[in-house]
């Protein structure tokens, strides 16, 4: 126990750290329509500033897989913090200084996903490596702070653009800038453990060859895309099944989903111990696909936003069950597993919205919705294979 409240602050620092991924993938969407009508920005735009995003992740995933164990965690946590920081301040200075918006928004954008890309990767293998039992939910305990961090953002800049303005948009990133600055310090001080050494660290090519493994990189992917899918295109959903404005649609779509994905994930960080991992992510798997397919095929609209907001509990244990059942399996795989895992997540992050709006415009929203629905049933097939394998072992 002692141990453990040493680390007190190591904890703390990174449940904020999560806050902050949680803020700057969020704020921005939130200026979109702001950003088409004060700057001119078309949808195209706004469309390669989400890609922007995403794949400078992925890129900063990959390279976390070479460089971050070699670094230390202390080096990458605060550098992250830097990025956010910087990223932050230049989202509400750079678009209304230079004379391109759409590159000041560009560059801003692809600063914050740099920072976020390192939170991402270097901060789970921190929460990891700590003393503690049921790591598995303390690592739901740790990612339920993306979700609270994201609740926090939408709720918050509504309300704050609502109480000063439209037009003075631009403050709102200056102060959700505080947050990651303070960080910044909480890292620099805050006890960290040292990566996995070279000599004890699992192999990538081992880990490469491992069935194990390539089956936790495929069930990070379909928990990518799960999440993804009914996060981005919830409140365009909410908006057409229940008819309301932008800023109602926002708070019944992707607010109300990423609340009950934070009560999914805090109630495993509270008392996942009690229950088994691969059970209760079949459990949310299974009903992940009925969330989907209610979402799709129920003529009630009422019903359908349920549906919507029930996904986000069904999904709150994929990635950071995903991620704590790998790290028991490859102990010694260090930041770099953990960076590998982070790219297929990424990977599904884009997949998964991108095969919705595909099928939603050949087809109807309903039927993009009912597409996603295989990225989750796919899902529930690997954890019955590995169930089966694993009970195969054991006889």
């Amino acid at each position: 126990m002692r141990e453990t409240g040493f680390y007190r602050s190591t904890r703390l620092a990174c449940y904020r750290g999560y806050l902050v991924q949680g803020v700057v993938n969020n704020l921005s969407p939130l200026f979109f329509v702001i950003f088409q009508r004060e700057f001119g920005i078309s949808y195209a735009m706004i469309s390669s500033l989400i890609l922007f995003n995403f794949v400078t992740q992925i890129a900063v995933d990959v390279l976390c897989v070479r460089f971050i164990d070699r670094i230390g965690y202390r080096a990458a946590t605060v550098t992250a913090h830097i990025c956010c920081t910087l990223g932050l301040v230049l989202l509400g200075v750079l678009p209304r200084t230079l004379p391109s918006p759409f590159v000041g928004l560009a560059i801003a954008t692809m600063i914050t996903a740099t920072g976020g890309g390192i939170i991402e990767v270097a901060v789970s293998p921190i929460i990891d490596s700590l003393p503690s039992e049921a790591k598995d939910a303390k690592m739901s305990l740790l990612h339920s702070f993306y979700c609270w961090g994201q609740v926090a953002v939408v709720l918050l800049t509504t309300l704050a653009v609502r109480l000063v303005g439209q037009e003075q948009w631009w403050i709102l990133p200056l102060i959700w800038a505080a947050l990651p600055f303070y960080n910044t310090f909480a890292f620099a001080r805050a006890p960290l453990l040292p990566t996995v050494s070279q000599e004890e660290k699992t192999p990538l090519g081992r880990l490469w060859r491992s069935k194990l493994f390539l089956l936790s990189m495929l069930l990070m992917l379909c928990a990518g895309a799960s999440e993804l899918a009914m996060s981005q295109w919830s409140s365009l959903f909410a908006e057409q099944a229940l008819g309301v404005d932008k800023v109602v649609g926002d708070l019944l779509g992707p607010c109300l989903f990423a609340v009950f994905m934070g009560i999914g994930r805090t109630i495993y960080g509270v008392w996942g111990h009690r229950l088994d991992l691969y059970q209760s992510l079949l459990a949310t798997a299974v009903l992940c696909v009925l969330c989907y397919l209610g979402a799709a095929l129920f003529p009630a609209p009422v019903l359908s936003l349920l549906c919507c907001a029930l996904c986000g509990f069904s999904i709150s244990l994929m990635w950071p069950g995903v991620l704590s059942s790998t790290a028991s399996a490859f102990p010694k795989g260090g930041a770099a597993m953990f960076g590998l895992l982070a790219v297929c997540g990424d990977i599904g992050c884009s997949s998964g919205p991108a095969l919705t709006g595909l099928v939603s415009e050949w087809s109807s929203l309903r039927a993009g919705m009912l597409s996603a629905g295989i990225f989750p049933a796919i899902m529930v097939l690997c954890l019955l294979l590995r169930t089966l394998h694993k009970r195969k072992q054991s006889n």
